[in-house]
């Protein structure tokens, strides 16, 4: 006879259910169904206030969703970004490398370099590359202190697209050579005094040993860097570069159609920003790979249930 055994003729000629075998109720119950009841006034309030409101002008906008003006603007947002990422990240690398290079002159021109870029808004840095014929009329290019090799106007080197791209590159390297800097301060330094001993190279011991690990840590930061760079772009009207904004402007100047056309450009920025999360989403769960905390909790609730299965 088991200890439970007199608890369950007990409670059997009462028709009880026994207590150990009575179903576990989960306490936060209420504030589950709470949150949905939340979730539902909500998702009706943002229905009445998008799908209801006549002033939105839904037929405006979809009839200027793929238009060819608004789709020439939107390939030279994403034109500017890609050239803009692309070098921004390489201009990152370096800056990062000084910054944790053994050569402290090299430390401080990368540290000077982040103080002001960080310090300057990405607007004034765009203004201050496209009007930089003011200060330096012609480029030259030759050893100091004697004649130059080859000089040429400013103004014929700085474009509205090139003075774009190096503002928003400058501004992308400063930052993104922050998150370089924290993704391999991350890293043990015994991972690194190990790869030295077993005779790796610095090349090897980056990219087969801690490379991995650093782009797991600095994928978010660096995502959301790229998906503020979309956003950037709308910087570079002030200097006239046609970019996404800047043909919804001139549009919305000539039809009037202000909150149509903004919702064009707001739609087409929803489109280009969940691109850049699908990328990243696809990334960490490439180098994510054994540190997904969900996995490790499912497989830790699981095991009891497999035991007493197995009982």
């Amino acid at each position: 006879m088991t200890v439970h055994e007199p608890l369950e003729s007990g409670l059997a000629r009462d028709g009880e259910t026994p207590p150990h075998r009575m179903p576990i109720r989960d306490p936060k119950r209420a504030a589950h169904w709470l949150s949905y009841a939340l979730g539902a006034v909500v998702l009706l309030l943002v229905f009445r206030f998008v799908a209801l409101n006549p002033h939105w002008d839904w037929p405006t906008t979809g009839a200027w969703l793929f238009s060819k003006r608004v789709m020439s603007g939107l390939l030279n947002t994403v034109v500017i970004t890609l050239v803009s990422t692309v070098a921004g990240l390489a201009l990152g690398l370096l800056i990062a490398a000084f910054r944790l290079s053994d050569f402290a002159v090299l430390r401080a021109m990368a540290a000077a370099y982040v103080w002001v870029v960080r310090a300057t808004p990405g607007l004034v840095l765009i203004l201050f590359v496209y009007f930089l014929a003011a200060l330096v009329p012609t480029l030259s290019l030759g050893l100091p202190f004697a004649d130059p090799f080859v000089e040429v106007p400013t103004n014929e080197v700085i474009s509205q697209f090139s003075a774009a791209v190096i503002g928003l590159s400058a501004y992308l390297g400063a930052y993104s050579a922050e998150i370089f800097r924290g993704g391999v301060l991350s890293v043990h330094q015994g991972q690194f005094e190990a790869c030295h001993t077993l005779g790796l190279s610095t090349w090897r011991t980056y990219t087969k040993v801690v490379g991995p690990q650093i782009i797991r840590v600095i994928t978010p930061s660096l995502a959301n860097e790229v998906v503020t760079m979309f956003k950037n772009t709308s910087l570079v009207s002030v200097i006239g570069y046609v970019e996404l904004l800047t043909t919804v402007q001139l549009v919305y100047s000539q039809n009037f159609k202000t909150i149509p056309m903004l919702t064009v450009a707001v739609i087409w920025y929803l489109v280009l920003t969940s691109l850049a999360m699908l990328g990243q989403s696809r990334l960490e769960k490439r180098f994510g790979r054994g540190f997904n905390r969900r996995v490790v909790t499912n497989t830790a609730s699981a095991e009891p249930a497999a035991q007493g299965g197995a009982a």
